[in-house]
């Protein structure tokens, strides 16, 4: 009998194998998996907007450019990750050894390149678009591995939409935890360090377990040995976060920071004193110059309190400074003070130096302090209803967006409603040498509400604080710039009071010389400045 002729078995193919497990039990978990990858690549993201508007201002530039490059690197992620989904469960696993590791440090490094080399936005767009293409390359990945879970072609459809649901639930859940867990439990640092140990371990497990059959023993010890190179690089940055953040603060402030505290809102730092007096920065920002505060807050205060004076409304002002100089006038009879942060005005209050600076004004029984946004307390039917006589802007600088509002004709018409007959407003308009177009704006702004107007300005100091590290810059620094304003027909007189005490920086001629200044700048170009609304910012 002759036996029919043997063919050899056919070569073995590379097609991916479907893991024995039932559909439900390879989809499941990868979905899980895109939900703690969505809410990790939220946070790296929101993480970049909020310490780069610390770090660089301007919250509204700096959430645009990290989401228009992130958004144009995630294109690009999905492009090159092509090329990876023949061998997605090994490319998913290094795909996320990477994003959790620049993920993960992406906020230190930007804290370090600020601190010591004084420039974060090469740093910031250079993390922007490697996050980008690495949560863009997630996508393509996790689109194969799902499918392992789907038996028959009409499932691909469903497929999408799980995949879709849970990297949107996912993204839901990073930015809520981002600024209500995150970023108040474990700070920025700590917290995007923590954000990339969870994603290394969310996408090495789902590699190495679920899909470990399609790895190569090679593949495997590679993600293996990746995955704890980046969870031993992530716990040590984590050990190591307080002593970095206090070298990168004296980098900053220098090396005689004395208080550093977090409030629920902003870092306050304080520096100096230890009998010299002290100064307050505000995220980063100098807020009081003990040296030479008693200039700004003296040009800011008393050319307002030449008139009736009982009651005085001061917005802003958490420092107690500018409550100092108002309870200098014996027939001042009540003053509000409309603060922000809490934090800033616990800390006045209990630090010596900063209480002995502003004279202890919080504790004199004529100061009542409420805090809150301005524009939401004296919008009725707010907290802050009274009619003052003299009411005194102390805000941050008009230039920041975070407080544009505070700068709007709808606000100054919630002022005018407060103002009491005969009563004035001064307004710190920042710089009309610096930045002219600012400063005319805001007088546009004023008399757009029906103000009007007076512009004076005050010799700054030379400049020795910046929000950049280095050396503070030589030479004189700009004036600071203000307004005097009134619901009159004319324009409010610009005087001190016959009873003003005794001041150190201001005098009647003084103020004349300031106001022939400053209107040297008032072009025909900014005469006709639009003014700005919440609609339409124009700082």
């Amino acid at each position: 009998m002759i036996d029919p002729p043997v063919t050899a078995p056919p070569p073995p193919q590379r097609a991916v194998r479907l893991p024995p497990e039932r559909p439900r039990a390879v989809r499941y978990p990868v979905l899980a998996v895109v939900f703690v990858c969505a809410a990790c690549g939220l946070v790296y993201e929101l993480e970049l907007v909020a310490l780069a508007s610390y770090l660089i201002g301007d919250s509204v530039t700096q959430a645009s450019v990290v989401l228009s490059v992130m958004v144009f690197a995630m294109g690009v992620g999905s492009l090159l990750a092509k090329r990876l989904r023949c061998r997605a469960a090994v490319g998913f696993g290094l795909v996320e050894c990477g994003l959790a590791l620049i993920g993960g440090c992406s906020a230190m490094v930007l804290y370090a390149a600020f601190a010591w080399l004084g420039e974060a936005r090469y740093v910031l767009v250079a993390f922007s678009l490697a996050i980008g293409v690495l949560i863009g390359a997630e996508i393509p990945l996790l689109m194969s591995l799902i499918q392992r879970g789907a038996r028959r072609e009409q499932d691909a459809a469903g497929t999408v939409a799980d995949l879709f649901a849970a990297d949107y639930v996912g993204a839901l859940v990073g930015g809520l935890a981002f600024p209500f867990l995150l970023l108040p439990w474990l700070g920025q640092l700590t917290g995007a360090l923590v954000t990339g140990a969870v994603n290394a371990v969310a996408g090495g497990a789902l590699v190495l377990w679920l899909f470990r059959r399609d790895l190569t023993p090679r593949s495997r010890w590679l993600l293996v040995g990746a995955n704890l190179a980046v969870l031993a690089v992530l716990g040590t940055a984590t050990a190591l976060a307080d002593d970095f953040e206090q070298a990168a603060r004296r980098a900053v402030y220098g090396p005689d920071v004395r208080v550093a505290v977090r409030t629920s809102l902003q870092e306050v730092v304080v520096t100096g004193g230890h009998g010299g007096p002290p100064d307050l920065f505000l995220d980063g920002r100098l807020r009081v110059g003990g040296r030479d505060e008693y200039r700004y807050h003296e040009a800011l205060v008393h050319p307002a309190m030449n008139g009736p004076r009982a009651r005085v409304l001061i917005l802003g002002g958490g420092d107690g400074l500018a409550a100092r100089e108002v309870l200098r006038y014996a027939d001042v009879r009540a003053v509000t003070v409309v603060e922000l942060d809490p934090g800033v005005v616990h800390l006045v209050r209990t630090d010596p130096e900063l209480a002995a600076l502003n004279g202890q004004a919080f504790r004199d029984p004529r100061v009542t302090v409420v805090y809150g946004d301005a524009f939401r307390l004296l919008r009725p039917p707010g907290p802050v209803q009274e009619r003052y006589d003299v009411v005194i802007s102390d805000l941050p600088d008009p230039g920041l967006t975070a407080g544009a509002k505070l700068y709007s004709a709808e606000f100054y018409g919630l002022v005018a409603a407060r103002l009491a007959d005969g009563g004035r407003l001064v307004v710190h308009a920042g710089s009309a040498a610096a930045r002219p177009r600012t400063y005319w704006t805001v007088d546009a702004t004023l008399r757009a509400a029906g103000f009007a107007t007076r512009p004076y300005a005050a010799a700054a100091p030379p400049a020795r604080a910046t929000r950049t590290a280095g050396p503070p810059p030589a030479g004189p620094a700009s004036p600071w710039g203000y307004l005097l304003a009134a619901r009159t027909p004319h324009r409010p007189l610009l005087a001190l009071s016959p009873t003003a005490p005794r001041l150190r920086s201001l005098t009647p001629g003084s103020l004349t010389t300031a106001e022939t200044r400053i209107e040297r700048t008032r072009t025909a170009e900014r005469t006709g400045l639009p003014p700005s609304t919440l609609v339409h910012p124009r700082y």
